[in-house]
């Protein structure tokens, strides 16, 4: 099969809006009409495509689409409590265009595509936010605030962008010596933006192995985030990327000239939120892997139901006999000090046992842990993604169900072969 540049561009283009549709600020700002641009888009690629939709291909897509949308809405009909059906419809659209996408490549191109414009777009991200980050020692005193209703940042001539120190004050660090602002590269937190950064270097390590000096700069880019994750995901990539991917001496001592400095940012980063200033952003995290368990423990079987509104009150109101906060606190080994919160929760994992319940969330989950997108280093991929998410309100979002999605067709398939034998 010959890949033009055209198909090219128009995968770019799509893997693009994947990503950005999972917490770009291009969709923060504009969610309506970027939907309405990546189905359009979809659909136009589809129809004008010269590739005959494979019936097999395309009715196992459906029956998986079919069964997760089926999902969605009996968490709605047997919710705690009443639920906001635009939510609902949301999460039904999400699903449609990650099955699109799904569908394009599989059926359209070959198993690469997928991961070649992957890496591609992800190269263009990565090089923006190192522009970005050092641009910001120039521009820092010329920045132009814009905000929703939900969401408010800085930006210079709407092509880089900064968090607002108004919303967030712990966004402007000291590091290396240089005063700068944590790097968000084109999302809405760097949390968000290091899982992308992340995935990049992974690539470019362990699958593409095109340039080493993009190894460097995504380095330099994951640290100007500093998030504890993602410095966290970047150390232990080092670590198998140095004594298991290149295995030489040489390698060995390289690796310590880099992480040595890159430790020390990270120690500190992690004496700071244990018990410095940033101490709120660690209980934070720490109270939303606990809290939502035990929702999910009270309500096993449906949940409480997906509205974040709904979720924010209910939660807030929840009471946790603190014998069992005693007990994780001490095989943890860290006191856990917030009580109650009325936000919502930044753990994806937890969120979503709480909202959806065991059944339904540990199968999803499993059906994530199953994704068929990378293979090769497939367990280093999925501790990137699942260390995120316990960070990261991400994994109901295009691109994760993206992945989801290609676990279920997998399971499917292996099922219907199994059948036939």
């Amino acid at each position: 099969m010959i890949y033009t540049l055209k198909q090219k561009i128009i995968d770019n283009i799509i893997v693009f809006m994947l990503i950005m549709s999972t917490g770009g600020l291009l969709f923060v700002f504009n969610r309506n009409l970027m939907y309405l641009i990546f189905t359009v888009l979809l659909f136009a690629t589809l129809i004008f495509s010269k590739s005959k939709s494979n019936r097999k291909l395309f009715n196992t897509l459906l029956l998986c689409c079919i069964t997760i949308v089926s999902l969605f809405w009996f968490n709605y009909m047997f919710a705690l409590s009443e639920q906001s059906i635009s939510k609902y419809m949301y999460y039904t659209l999400v699903v449609f265009v990650s099955s699109l996408t799904l569908f394009h490549f599989l059926n359209n191109r070959n198993e690469s595509s997928f991961r070649l414009s992957l890496y591609f777009v992800l190269k263009l991200i990565v090089i923006h936010a190192f522009i970005q980050s050092f641009l910001y020692l120039v521009v820092g005193d010329n920045l132009k605030v814009i905000s929703n209703s939900e969401y408010e940042c800085t930006t210079f001539f709407y092509l880089f962008y900064y968090a607002s120190t108004d919303v967030n004050k712990y966004s402007e660090i000291v590091l290396f010596g240089l005063d700068v602002r944590r790097n968000q590269g084109l999302f809405w937190e760097p949390g968000v933006a290091q899982l992308f950064f992340n995935i990049f270097f992974f690539l470019e390590a362990f699958i593409i192995k095109r340039n080493k000096w993009l190894l460097m700069v995504c380095m330099v880019v994951i640290i100007t985030t500093y998030s504890t994750i993602g410095i966290l995901l970047l150390l232990m990539q080092l670590i198998v990327y140095f004594f298991f991917e290149k295995r030489s001496k040489f390698g060995i001592l390289i690796f310590f000239i880099i992480a040595l400095p890159i430790s020390s940012v990270f120690l500190f980063n992690i004496e700071e939120k244990t018990t410095g200033d940033k101490e709120a952003s660690f209980q934070k995290r720490y109270f939303d892997l606990v809290q939502p368990f035990f929702i999910a423990i009270k309500n096993p079987l449906t949940g409480i139901g997906l509205d974040l509104y709904k979720f924010q009150e209910y939660r807030y109101e929840f009471y946790v006999d603190p014998s069992d906060y005693k007990f994780i606190e001490k095989n943890i080994g860290l006191d856990l000090k917030m009580e109650n919160t009325n936000e919502g929760s930044s753990n994806s994992f937890m969120f979503l046992l709480a909202a959806m319940g065991f059944p339904t969330g540990l199968f999803m989950i499993w059906l994530f842990l199953n994704q068929q997108v990378i293979k090769r280093r497939r367990l280093i991929f999925l501790l990137i993604l699942s260390l995120s998410l316990f960070s990261s309100p991400l994994l109901l979002r295009p691109f994760f169900i993206f992945l989801i999605f290609s676990g279920f067709f997998s399971f499917i398939l292996k099922f219907d072969s199994f059948k036939n034998h």
